[in-house]
C-alpha cells in the first residue's frame, strides 16, 4: 500500500531542503539562480502531488457514492474524466431504475394473482410471499414448519416437485396442488413454492362422474323394469279363476309371486325416478332470502314429529343473514338433514327402551345453527345428539346408492350435496365428540 506525506509535511521538507541547499551553495559557491530554479521545481512537484492527491480522493468519494446509490456528488466541469463519469452515472441510474421497475412489476403481479407463492431459503425461512398465501391457508407463513407435513416435504425434497396434499383449514378439508422449484440465486439456494386449491375441481369431476353413471344406470334399469312390471300385471290378470292346480297352495304361491314382482318393479321404478333427480337437477333460481325465516319454517314443519318422539328442536341464530339462494331447493336439503337426524334419534330411543328400559334415556335434541365461519362464509349446521357416523363410512356418505339404513336409497345426502354445490357452496360432515353434524356452506 502506498503512503503519502501531507502537504504541510512536504512544505516543511522543502524548507529544510532549501536551507540545506543555501548552506551548500554558500559553501560550494553555487549561483543564486540555480538555487532558485531548484526550489521552484521542488515547489511545482509538491503542488502537482497535492493536486493529484486531492483528485484521487475526490474520485474515490464519487465512486463510493455511486456504488451506494448517491448521485449528488460529481466531478468538476473541467475534469478530464467528466464525460466518462456522466456516462457511467447515466448507465447506473438507468440500470437501477429498470431493476426497481421490474421489482415493482413482479410485486404487483404477485399481489394480483390468486396463486399462492412462497419463496424461502434452504433453512425454511420464508423470504417472500403474496397475500394469496394467507387467504388460501387461513394464516400467514413465516417458516415452512408452519405448514406441517407440507412444509416438511418441501424442505426435505432435493429436486423439483409437483404433488397434491391435504390441508385442514379450520373445520374444512381442502386439497392443495403443490409445485416446488429449486433455484440457485447469487450462490444461494432458493425454494419457490406455488400452492393452489383443487378441491372444487375434484368435486366437480366427481359430480360429473356420478351424473354420467346415474344416466347410464337409470336408463338401463328403467328399460328393464318397465316391461317386467307390465308383464307381471298382465300375467296376474290372465290367470283364470277356475285354473286348477294339483295343490291349492301352488296357485296361491303363483299369485303371490306375480304380485310381489309387480310391486317390487313398481318400487324400483319410483326409486329410479327419484334417483334421476341427481342428474337432472334444475338450475337454481336465486333470490334474496332471510335464512333465519327459512330455518324457523323448518322447525315448525318438524316440531310435532319431534315432540312425539321426545326430541327437542332448537334454533340458534348467531347473526341474521340475507343470502341469494333457491328457497325450495335449500328447504329440501334441510328437510333431508333434519329427517335423517329424527330417524337416527328415534332408532336410538327405541333401542334404549328395548335393552335398557330400567335407565332413563338421555335427552335427544337437534340444533340448527346459523353462523359465519372464519372465511366469512355463511353456514347452517344441523347437529344431533345421536351416535354419530362411524369413521370408516364417513368418506362414503355422499356417494350415490350408499346407505347405512335398511330401507334407505342412498339418494338424500348425495342430492343435498349436489344442490349445495350448485349454489357455489358445499355440504360437509363435521366430526364431533358426540352426535353427527352436517354443515351447509354457502359460497
Amino acid at each position: 500500500m502506498r503512503t503519502y506525506l501531507p502537504l504541510g509535511g512536504v512544505i516543511a521538507a522543502l524548507l529544510i531542503l532549501s536551507g540545506a541547499s543555501t548552506t551548500l551553495a554558500l559553501q560550494q559557491g553555487f549561483s543564486a539562480t540555480l538555487l532558485l530554479l531548484i526550489l521552484i521545481i521542488l515547489l511545482l512537484v509538491a503542488h502537482l502531488f497535492s493536486l493529484f492527491k486531492r483528485q484521487q480522493k475526490q474520485a474515490e468519494m464519487v465512486i463510493r457514492a455511486l456504488a451506494n446509490g448517491d448521485s449528488t456528488l460529481g466531478l468538476g466541469q473541467h475534469h478530464p474524466m467528466r464525460q466518462q463519469f456522466d456516462e457511467v452515472k447515466s448507465h447506473m441510474q438507468s440500470a437501477r431504475f429498470n431493476a426497481e421497475q421490474q421489482a415493482q412489476f413482479l410485486q404487483a403481479l404477485l399481489i394480483h394473482v390468486d396463486l399462492a407463492v412462497l419463496v424461502c431459503d434452504n433453512e425454511g425461512a420464508v423470504i417472500e410471499s403474496n397475500p394469496a398465501v394467507s387467504k388460501l391457508l387461513g394464516k400467514s407463513v413465516k417458516q415452512l414448519t408452519d405448514l406441517g407435513a407440507i412444509g416438511e416435504l418441501i424442505l426435505t425434497t432435493e429436486r423439483n416437485l409437483r404433488t397434491t396434499c391435504s390441508w385442514q383449514h379450520g373445520e374444512q378439508q381442502d386439497t392443495l396442488s403443490v409445485q416446488l422449484s429449486i433455484a440457485t440465486i447469487q450462490s444461494k439456494t432458493r425454494r419457490v413454492v406455488s400452492l393452489q386449491s383443487i378441491h372444487d375441481q375434484l368435486q366437480h369431476k366427481e359430480q360429473q362422474a356420478y351424473k354420467r353413471l346415474t344416466k347410464v344406470l337409470t336408463h338401463e334399469i328403467a328399460n328393464s323394469i318397465t316391461p317386467l312390471s307390465s308383464l307381471a300385471n298382465t300375467c296376474t290378470g290372465l290367470l283364470p279363476n277356475d285354473l286348477c292346480f294339483s295343490d291349492v297352495e301352488d296357485k296361491q304361491d303363483l299369485q303371490l309371486a306375480l304380485n310381489t314382482l309387480a310391486s317390487r318393479t313398481q318400487h324400483l321404478g319410483e326409486f329410479i325416478t327419484r334417483f334421476r333427480q341427481i342428474s337432472s337437477l334444475p338450475k337454481a333460481n336465486l333470490t334474496p332470502v332471510q335464512l333465519g325465516d327459512l330455518l324457523e319454517r323448518i322447525i315448525t314443519l318438524f316440531q310435532q314429529q319431534a315432540q312425539a318422539q321426545h326430541t327437542t328442536l332448537a334454533l340458534e341464530i348467531q347473526s341474521p343473514q340475507l343470502v341469494l339462494l333457491d328457497s325450495s331447493q335449500i328447504e329440501q336439503v334441510l328437510i333431508n338433514l333434519v329427517k335423517n337426524a329424527l330417524e337416527v334419534l328415534a332408532l336410538q330411543y327405541k333401542n334404549h327402551n328395548t335393552h335398557c328400559a330400567a335407565e332413563p334415556a338421555k335427552p335427544a335434541s337437534i340444533t340448527l345453527t346459523l353462523g359465519q365461519n372464519s372465511a366469512q362464509q355463511v353456514y347452517i349446521d344441523v347437529a344431533d345428539t345421536g351416535p354419530g357416523i362411524a369413521e370408516h363410512v364417513v368418506d362414503m356418505i355422499f356417494v350415490p346408492f350408499f346407505t347405512t339404513k335398511q330401507q334407505g336409497s342412498g339418494i338424500g345426502l348425495s342430492l343435498s350435496r349436489q344442490i349445495m354445490l350448485n349454489h357455489g357452496g358445499d355440504l360437509v360432515y363435521l366430526a364431533k365428540a358426540q352426535g353427527a353434524c352436517f354443515r351447509c356452506v354457502f359460497g
